[in-house]
């Protein structure tokens, strides 16, 4: 049975006076062991204790890593202080010091210190696991490296969305796809590439259109970048067309954050009176209230001038009718890098299919493969990189 002044009850008094990481003790974690030094003894301590280690469980099996997760994800005032450069008062500093303190007390708990809080053997209890370390220095060096790490949902993940009540959150199932998973196209990754190194060193970075033929990896070679970058300070926020309206909404909420972000727009085009098309031309032309100084917008598009035309917008008796279509044409000049993805040719279709039959460990004859290969093609109505994927996916 715990004592009222044991080693867990002590460390629970001093946990309750967080104040700069009061994030952190709403956190479920942290309930599930309030939960428990507030349980009744006897069977209600010990389903307490059970559902605390199930919550380490959820996280990984360790609880060191557990909360050093959820310090790290925080966001406080005094990491937002740390990343907008301002000076913090010493009572702030010596709060953080403190509760880091704590925490790292909590964290490094054993099972151990558990079976003698309640008086039974550690062998009866159900396991995790944990190890001894200083927060405080652990969380000084996130922040000596904070326009890397970030803080709070942009620390330790990488692509995120626009919810539909106009929340930016992570996008649970990411694309992990990496630099080393594409055949072919190597000029065009390499000018993408280039471009968000400058984004990234703080040069002068072009928004981009990735435009061409479907199939031919343009939204792969946008989140295999941002994959990329991810440890020098990138992450990706993908839009909506129908969301282009809320760009000056996102561009408020990442304004001033450390990081450097990738506003994404997948499959863009337009019709003809589009209320998004202002949109995205005032936030390419740079307007203040579309534009965040730590943004680029890399789009994709299947159309090379983005709008649809038909014959009938050629008509009409508007006298300015030839600027009204050059306003609309040239959107995509608004793009300071224009990146084309032709189909592939058909030796580069059949040379991306060879090396995917390696890498999968297909067991055809070269030539039966090209011939299978060529008239799978065929029936799809066009070569390219995905029609070689869904090739590779249909004789596995």
């Amino acid at each position: 049975m715990g004592m009222k002044d044991g080693k867990l009850e002590k460390l629970y008094e001093r946990l309750c006076l967080t104040s700069v990481f009061i994030g952190v003790t709403e956190k479920p974690l942290y309930k599930a062991f309030s939960a428990y030094i507030n349980a009744g003894d006897g069977y209600e301590k010990r389903k307490a204790y059970a559902s605390f280690v199930a919550r380490v469980y959820q996280n990984g099996g360790n609880l060191f890593a557990c909360v050093q997760k959820e310090i790290f994800e925080d966001e406080n005032a005094y990491i937002k202080a740390v990343a907008h450069k301002k000076t913090t008062p010493a009572c702030v500093e010596q709060s953080v010091k403190r509760e880091l303190s704590a925490f790292s007390a909590f964290a490094s708990l054993t099972v151990k210190d558990f079976a003698e809080d309640l008086g039974v053997l550690e062998e009866e209890l159900p396991s995790f696991d944990s190890f001894d370390d200083d927060l405080y220095e652990r969380y000084q060096a996130r922040l000596r490296g904070i326009d890397k790490y970030g803080y709070g949902i942009f620390s330790s993940q990488g692509m995120f969305r626009l919810s539909d009540d106009k929340q930016i959150e992570p996008i649970v199932s990411a694309d992990k796809i990496g630099m080393d998973n594409f055949i072919g196209y190597e000029d065009e990754r390499a000018k993408v590439v280039a471009n968000t190194k400058a984004f990234v060193e703080g040069r002068p970075a072009a928004n981009t259109l990735l435009c061409g033929d479907a199939g031919t990896g343009k939204s792969s070679t946008v989140k295999a970048v941002a994959n990329a970058f991810f440890d020098k300070g990138v992450r990706l926020i993908e839009l909506r067309k129908d969301q282009l309206a809320l760009l000056p909404l996102v561009m408020g909420k990442i304004s001033g954050n450390p990081l450097k972000f990738i506003i994404f727009i997948d499959d863009l085009s337009f019709n003809q009176n589009d209320d998004n098309f202002s949109m995205l031309k005032a936030a390419l032309e740079g307007s203040a209230s579309a534009k965040a100084e730590n943004a680029v917008i890399y789009a994709t598009s299947n159309r090379r001038h983005i709008v649809k035309e038909s014959f009938a917008d050629r008509e009409g008796d508007d006298v300015h009718i030839n600027d009204t279509l050059q306003e609309t044409l040239s959107l995509s000049e608004r793009f300071g890098l224009v990146v084309s993805f032709s189909k592939p040719s058909k030796a580069l279709y059949l040379e991306i299919v060879k090396q995917l039959a390696e890498k999968y460990g297909v067991k055809t004859d070269e030539t039966q493969l090209f011939i299978q290969a060529e008239a799978f093609a065929l029936k799809k109505g066009s070569r390219s990189a995905r029609c070689a994927e869904q090739f590779i996916d249909s004789l596995l």
